[in-house]
């Protein structure tokens, strides 16, 4: 179970099942231009709570914010969590190559149940944007719950507000074509949850449904990356993967002016593609929601 945030990958439409191994280089390059964004959440987090002797990274895909969450937290020992094998070499050598590997591990399993496997409670488990890929998030966080040591927190990341990274208007097309994407995607999202396993609908209030796992909500927080024009490769090379994925799986739901546009923008070539053109930015929120194990 990879993480990331479900508004900002372009996922298949029709097709509900995500191939987490496919998309590992898009998920690694995005949580590294993320890094910033990231770091301002984890100092936010280490002074809410004393240092944590053991961090859970659940769903944490390649292993990005895990290594970030190891240097964070010099004195913690790390599990990246995730049902991708995959994924997990890919954390793995992350975090040889960072040199945390000698308090790093990773568990393989479909979440929440694999957190059952778990040595020890945790003093801190971050999860971030993979509870929404499971079928009853209440469930999930209830499960979470039990895995917390007294005194630990839950740190969820659901919610913000999509990456933006161009301008209203650019030149090319109607203009609002991130906007119209946005409602193809929110589509999208709303008939994968349909589709998990065990799925039910609930609202979207991650205090009340922390507090009902028995956990008291310590604070709730938005984080922006602001990166703007001009900006680096790194960012060039995810608008350019982001909007590739919108083509190639959620195209047949936008009109024929908007695929033009996005073939323009995907065109190396073309002044007005995203690999060239002097505007594009990066702009983007998440927000972290917090809670404590009290008994």
């Amino acid at each position: 179970m990879a993480h990331g945030p479900a508004h900002q990958h372009a996922h298949e439409h029709n097709d509900t099942e995500i191939d987490w191994a496919d998309m590992a280089e898009h998920l690694q390059t995005q949580a590294e231009l993320f890094t910033p964004l990231h770091e301002h959440a984890l100092a936010w987090l280490g002074g809410k709570q004393t240092e944590p002797g053991l961090i859970v990274d659940a769903g944490s895909g390649p292993g990005v914010v895990s290594c970030q969450l190891a240097e964070a937290f010099p004195g913690a020992r790390v599990v990246a969590v995730d049902g991708s094998e995959p994924l997990l070499e890919l954390a793995r050598a992350r975090a040889e190559r960072l040199g945390v590997a000698d308090r790093f591990a990773t568990l393989a399993g479909e979440l929440p149940d694999v957190m059952a496997d778990l040595d020890y409670p945790a003093d801190l488990i971050w999860a971030s944007h993979s509870l929404h890929h499971i079928g009853d998030q209440q469930a999930a966080i209830a499960a979470y719950a039990e895995r917390l040591s007294i005194g630990g927190t839950l740190a969820l990341v659901e919610g913000g507000l999509p990456v933006r990274f161009l301008p209203r208007d650019i030149g090319i097309g109607r203009p609002g074509l991130e906007a119209r994407i946005d409602a193809v995607q929110a589509d999208w999202f709303t008939e994968m949850r349909a589709s998990l396993p065990d799925s039910v609908p609930v609202t979207e209030d991650w205090r009340t449904l922390m507090t009902n796992a028995g956990l008291k909500p310590s604070g709730t927080r938005t984080f922006l990356l602001d990166l703007p024009a001009p900006t680096p490769d790194r960012a060039r090379a995810v608008a350019a993967d982001t909007f590739e994925r919108v083509r190639d799986k959620l195209a047949d739901h936008l009109d024929a002016e908007d695929r033009t546009t996005l073939d323009r923008l995907l065109d190396p070539n073309d002044e007005a593609s995203v690999h060239q053109r002097p505007d594009l930015y990066v702009l983007a929120a998440r927000t972290v929601h917090t809670a404590v194990r009290t008994g």
